[in-house]
């Protein structure tokens, strides 16, 4: 059974060449009932904008933990 996490992420371009350089392999965000969740820098790739990541997401991940999809639900 997949467990869906709505996550805030507040990353802008420039804090995003930290994760693109090798720096910085791990995000860590807060979900939105107060978790805090840590996920490979490297599925941000597909949600990324000129101005970065921000905005709400679902984060998906299966009953081992392990990523499925990270889908944007609303900007911020």
């Amino acid at each position: 059974m997949h467990q869906r996490l709505l996550v805030t992420l507040n990353i802008s371009s420039q804090q995003l060449i930290h994760y693109y350089e090798g720096n910085i392999s791990m995000v860590v965000a807060r979900t939105m009932d107060g978790r805090t969740v840590r996920f490979p820098a490297n599925i941000l790739r597909s949600v990324v904008q000129t101005n970065g990541v921000h905005g709400i997401f679902e984060l998906v991940v299966d009953e081992n933990r392990k990523f499925v999809s990270l889908q944007r639900i609303s900007d911020v």
